[in-house]
């Protein structure tokens, strides 16, 4: 339908709201409104660059995470830092600081309000956002059960359910109780995992390899899907309460194809750029 130039050059993450397409590269975040994209007009609404510590630092964000409470937008990546952004003002409103390492992953956890991010340090953090203060650290690399050396120690996909968290990357893919910061299960998946996500009784994942993995609570494997990229990056599953028979699921990785899902059991058919 439509292709424009976002970024000079690559884009690291995108969000998108009712209105609005949200899209990240090096250095800055950018605003565009649908309804002028899908009149392929596609003219730059908006950007904002966070208060980097030295204005020769242009660090990647590799992660943008919408919190609709509070009408902010969180962006996290190469400066170790998640700035917390007011969409209404566009104004930075904090930096919560603790990342020793660039950070790969932000997630929500809506009631609380809380943020969880994961970074390259192995670390995952906790951040209370009526006080701007870390309130948890787990450091998954620490925990024998999930421990994989040969493979690092970062933290590369993350997602939260209420009280519990899953997250891989260096470390096996891992359920967590997150209130006594306790693994309680380790999912037998030998491969790095790049995505993760809840999806009602099942966890979802996606890494190296062409399958959508879905795996049952208890750590057993209920099923792979294969896709067509040789590697996936990225999973986006469309659950939005006022459309539930738009139950529909994305993979995408390395290749220039994005899978659709329109039933968890196969992939319906592909869409190429």
């Amino acid at each position: 339908m439509v292709t424009f130039q976002a970024h000079d050059g690559p884009v690291y993450s995108m969000v998108s709201t009712d209105r609005h397409l949200l899209s990240a590269g090096d250095g800055e975040v950018k605003a565009w409104l649908w309804a002028e994209i899908l009149k392929k007009g596609c003219k730059e609404l908006w950007r904002r660059q966070p208060p980097y510590r030295t204005s020769l630092e242009v660090p990647e964000i590799n992660a943008l995470l919408l919190v609709p409470k509070e009408n902010s937008l969180i962006l996290a990546g190469g400066d170790c830092q998640l700035h917390s952004m007011d969409l209404e003002t566009g104004t930075f409103m904090r930096a919560l600081r603790g990342h020793t390492d660039y950070i790969h992953c932000l997630a929500l956890r809506e009631r609380s309000p809380e943020v969880l991010s994961g970074g390259e340090d192995g670390a995952v953090r906790l951040w209370d956002l009526r006080t701007a203060k870390e309130v948890q650290t787990i450091e998954v690399y620490k925990h024998e059960e999930c421990s994989r050396p040969h493979n690092g120690r970062w933290i590369g996909c993350l997602a939260t359910d209420s009280d519990w968290m899953v997250c891989g990357g260096g470390p096996a893919l891992t359920l967590w109780h997150l209130r006594s910061s306790t693994p309680t299960t380790v999912f037998p998946m030998r491969a790095p995992q790049k995505h993760v996500t809840f999806y009602q009784d099942l966890i979802l994942s996606a890494g190296q390899g062409r399958c959508v993995n879905q795996w049952q609570l208890s750590g057993e494997l209920k099923a792979q899907v294969p896709g067509s990229s040789p590697g996936l990056l990225s999973l986006s599953l469309n659950q939005q309460p006022a459309a539930p028979e738009c139950k529909v699921l994305t993979a995408a990785g390395n290749s220039c194809r994005v899978d659709v899902f329109t039933n968890l059991g196969y992939r319906a058919f592909s869409l190429s750029f």
